[in-house]
């Protein structure tokens, strides 16, 4: 590369030439200097940064810039005196949670474990030991020994959290599992009729005049009366049986089903789930019937229980 320069103060023209090294040797310069110049604006900036203190640290140092131990001594007590409030509003609360979750057991009728730290009884005849003296020299107390007393402290906090935790889901999971069995009980009155004389046990036969046992209770009521499940299930049979009529029977879970029997028209068939109080069929005198009725039954793994056991608390809420 020829550069030539042209004066009126020259009698003649110059050139200069610039070799590969010339080039090379300029490049490395302008990098040196473009990096030089980086590193004293960064120098400069965080020599600004170092300046530009946390309000921790400006809490902590006093007015001639050097850190002063009283100070930070004082701040360290502060905070932890705020802490040492809010864990015992944490205790109040897990307090709380004690006695929320014994009111739910109780109600629920479930004995929750006992979560009480144990008391270690000293033993009856403690072993001798030896001898031990001298001097009582106790290390001074600090933010730091106290600090570390709080972290045990809420570590043992948060051990007690846990288990409440795992005690009111074991709670909850129990509430809704008997909750759940209560809706399968047959618990509603199956039809608006009131209950006849005929009910659950031994009788006259009111077709034979003989003694025989009753499997259940009859609800006196006009024909086309709606007849109502006592619980959620799946019926299992919906057919005309020589006795009982047309008749429904509905599965409820843990080998418990009910009957509704000389019914005169049925609106479910086999296999369909029904739920609590949905009409299932209509009152009727089919079968083995004197007279427009339904014939309610109860069974337990296939043997007849008293239908009244059941509807008890319907029955008592009907009469009042």
């Amino acid at each position: 590369m020829q550069i030539i320069l042209v004066s009126s103060r020259l009698s003649k023209a110059r050139s200069i030439e610039f070799t590969k090294k010339h080039l090379v040797a300029a490049g490395i310069a302008t990098i040196s200097a473009v990096l030089g110049f980086s590193a004293l604006i960064s120098y400069f900036a965080i020599q600004k940064v170092v300046d530009l203190k946390s309000p921790f640290d400006r809490a902590l140092i006093g007015p001639t810039g050097e850190a002063d131990p009283e100070r930070a001594d004082s701040f360290v007590r502060a905070n932890l005196q705020v802490m040492a409030a809010r864990m015992g509003e944490m205790q109040a609360q897990l307090l709380r949670l004690d006695v929320l979750g014994e009111r739910l057991a109780a109600s629920a009728g479930v004995k929750l474990p006992d979560t009480r730290p144990v008391e270690l009884k000293a033993p009856d005849s403690p072993a001798p030991t030896a001898g031990r003296g001298g001097p009582l020299l106790t290390a001074p107390t600090g933010p730091g020994d106290a600090l570390a007393d709080l972290q045990r402290r809420l570590d043992e906090l948060g051990r007690q959290m846990e288990a409440r935790s795992d005690h009111l889901g074991i709670l909850e999971s129990q509430i809704a599992e008997a909750r759940v069995r209560n809706r399968l009980l047959p618990s509603l009155t199956p039809v608006a009729g009131r209950w006849s004389a005929s009910g659950f046990g031994w009788r006259i036969d009111p077709i034979t005049g003989q003694r025989a046992l009753h499997e259940g209770i009859d609800f006196i009521a006009e024909t086309g009366t709606p007849i109502h499940a006592a619980a959620g299930g799946v019926v299992v049979a919906a057919e005309f049986h020589p006795q009982y009529g047309y008749m429904i029977d509905i599965d409820h879970g843990h080998e418990l089903t009910t009957r509704y029997a000389h019914c005169a028209r049925m609106l479910v068939k086999p296999g369909d789930v029904v739920r609590s109080g949905q009409k299932i069929a209509e009152v009727g005198s089919t079968g083995r019937s004197t007279g427009s009725h339904l014939h309610f039954e109860v069974r337990s793994r296939g043997i007849a229980q008293n239908p009244a056991r059941f509807l008890q608390g319907q029955m008592q809420t009907a009469a009042r």
